[in-house]
């Protein structure tokens, strides 16, 4: 039974300890600059305070600080050889999470009728927010980091480290 549990905890709540604390961090970045825009800190009447436009760019900032967070603590065991690839699937991955949030803003707009600061913010940041993380969750951990993906590092220092051991008869020859 000890042995499950130890093997259930690393392979599993390691990655969704060390992906929430990436996340609250990142979630921390998204509902403060969120908020910044929603208010009008940096003007009105612009696009980017517009609760759409906010969510879009506060998200945005957010996305990359949570693939560095990701890369290169989470999922850092199985972050991949080829980073253009991986920043490309992560982004898709979040921009899906992010379409969440923002189908979570409208339907409380121009459904419920509801606009004002708190239900704006509990759509986008609790409801958006919590459909959102599970989604990217399982698609981070199952496809972006799988452990399957050939040009992982692990994979990757695998077959570099296999290729470099001489095979029993090529070391015969050799000698």
């Amino acid at each position: 039974m000890k042995n499950l549990a130890t093997r259930v905890w690393d392979g599993f709540l390691t990655y969704a300890v060390k992906f929430g604390v990436v996340g609250i961090l990142g979630m921390i970045l998204d509902v403060g600059i969120f908020n910044l825009l929603l208010v009008g800190t940096f003007g009105t009447g612009h696009f980017y305070s517009t609760a759409i436009g906010a969510k879009l760019i506060s998200t945005s900032i957010a996305i990359i600080f949570n693939w560095v967070g990701n890369r290169y603590w989470t999922f850092r065991e199985n972050r991949r050889s080829r980073v253009w690839l991986e920043l490309i699937e992560y982004s898709i991955v979040s921009v899906g999470g992010l379409a969440i949030a923002e189908g979570c803003i409208w339907f409380t707009h121009h459904v419920l009728g509801m606009t004002s600061l708190l239900a704006t913010n509990i759509a986008a940041n609790v409801v958006g927010l919590a459909l959102g993380t599970a989604f990217r969750f399982v698609l981070y951990r199952y496809w972006v980091y799988g452990t399957q993906r050939s040009d992982g590092l692990q994979n990757v220092q695998a077959a570099e480290a296999a290729a470099a051991v001489p095979e029993p008869e090529e070391a015969l020859v050799k000698s």
